[in-house]
């Protein structure tokens, strides 16, 4: 799409485009506060009226004069209403459920009302709407959010946010009015003049859906009571693709599934997802391949569904997962220890031995390692320190620890001499 007025002039063309991608044509989620209001009367008038139509069958008419006269008050006033190297702390802390679930994320999309999309928009007026987002950004007071020109860093750093899972790869393509707004915990980041006007992520270490999702509910809150984002009542906030329509909202996680992995039972297990309105990705979201038995799992749909119901269908899945997982790892551990056992020793030794070693290499290695570890049968490690080292060994990270630039044999050796530091740090 080029700015959120096409969803008004081919209304009738989308309507079948979007009932396929999301089995619905109306918006039921959050609304925006500046103008929200009519909505809000509208879906109050209709729930009222179911109401009073139950409560005459039941004979009740003292109640449903109260319901007549408040829907008849609302009916007056419809209209009136006005509406840096540094680990990430979804890295570096523990949360629920860490030892399957790495991080919980939220991603809000939301686009700008008088301003053609990013793709088509002119340099002038990205400048105009990183200038409007910082501005409105500043009411955010309870976090220090700094802003970051994409445009501007050298393409190491652009590749170490996409490395610690801040930003897309499409972001730190071409184009200097591209940035970002970044926290210093690291777990709050706008993005900018990507594919929409503005992503609003949140992430947090563990399973905790429900907490990101009220942050950054929050956050959204705030900014829209400066910014008019682009908003309609049948299709919900607009967005530069029709898959992102409605909520505007991608609830994702990332998850540890080795066991389910070892066990071949992980084809089984994406398909069966699948089914259930998710989808799975790699370690950077959409176009990427899973690594290390790491995968994304978010929500597929964002029309005709509240925020709420999308976060609760994933929980949902992921604590079927997380049982799976834990159901894999006891079966490998009572009924085939001997295998097991040796995988992750291989592992572990192989990483504290080896002279180089390939980012992928690592990965699978570091898997294990941190499977034996959340097992019990590496007792001398953490769990928590092959989770952090699956950031530091990939390259950008890799490079801006050594302070160089490396070539693909040079960052081999050094990557195997940074787990063999970390994990040597560690026995001692």
């Amino acid at each position: 799409m080029g700015c959120s007025d096409c969803y008004d002039a081919f209304d009738e063309n989308l309507i079948p485009l979007i009932k396929r991608i999301h089995g619905s044509n109306n918006h039921t989620g959050k609304v925006p506060k500046r103008k929200g209001g009519d909505l809000r009367i509208i879906r109050k008038i209709e729930d009222l009226r179911e109401e009073m139509q139950r409560v005459v069958e039941e004979e009740n008419f003292e109640r449903a004069a109260e319901i007549r006269d408040e829907i008849n008050e609302l009916e007056k006033n419809w209209g009136r209403i006005k509406v840096e190297l540094n680990l990430s702390q979804w890295v570096t802390k523990k949360g629920p459920q860490s030892d399957i679930v790495i991080s919980s994320r939220i991603r809000l999309a939301r686009n700008i009302v008088g301003y053609s999309y990013p793709h088509f928009a002119n340099d002038e007026d990205l400048a105009k709407i990183i200038k409007l987002v910082c501005e409105a950004a500043k009411n955010y007071i309870e976090e220090k959010i700094n802003y970051i020109n994409i445009g501007e860093l050298p393409d190491i750093e652009k590749e170490l946010l996409v490395e610690k899972n801040l930003v897309s790869p499409e972001l730190i393509k071409a184009g200097k009015e591209k940035g970002i707004l970044l926290n210093d915990d690291e777990n709050i980041c706008i993005m900018i003049n990507e594919e929409d006007h503005l992503r609003i992520q949140v992430l947090l270490a563990g399973l905790q859906l429900d907490d990101v999702w009220q942050i950054a509910g929050k956050i959204d809150d705030t900014l829209e009571e400066e910014i008019n984002f682009a908003f309609s009542k049948k299709w919900g906030y607009l967005s530069a693709c029709p898959t992102n329509l409605g909520t505007g909202l991608r609830a994702s996680v990332m998850v540890h599934l080795p066991a389910l992995n070892f066990t071949d039972n992980i084809s089984k297990m994406l398909r069966a997802v699948s089914k259930l309105g998710l989808v799975v990705r790699g370690i950077y979201g959409e176009g990427s391949e899973s690594i290390g038995n790491m995968y994304q799992i978010s929500n597929q749909i964002t029309l005709g569904r509240t925020e709420e119901d999308i976060i609760d269908n994933l929980k949902s899945v992921t604590s079927q997962i997380i049982q799976q997982e834990r159901q894999a790892r006891k079966n490998l551990l009572y009924g085939n220890e001997v295998v097991l056992r040796d995988q992750i020793m291989r592992s572990y030794g192989t990483l504290k031995y080896a002279y180089k070693i390939s980012s992928n290499e690592a990965m699978k290695l570091l898997s294990y390692v941190k499977l034996g570890a959340d097992m019990g049968i590496i007792g001398d490690v953490d769990p928590g320190q092959p989770a952090e080292l699956m950031v530091l060994i990939r390259p950008a990270h890799l490079q801006k620890y050594v302070g160089k630039e490396l070539g693909p044999e040079e960052r081999s050796i050094k990557r195997a001499e940074l787990i063999q530091e970390k994990l040597k740090i560690k026995e001692e």
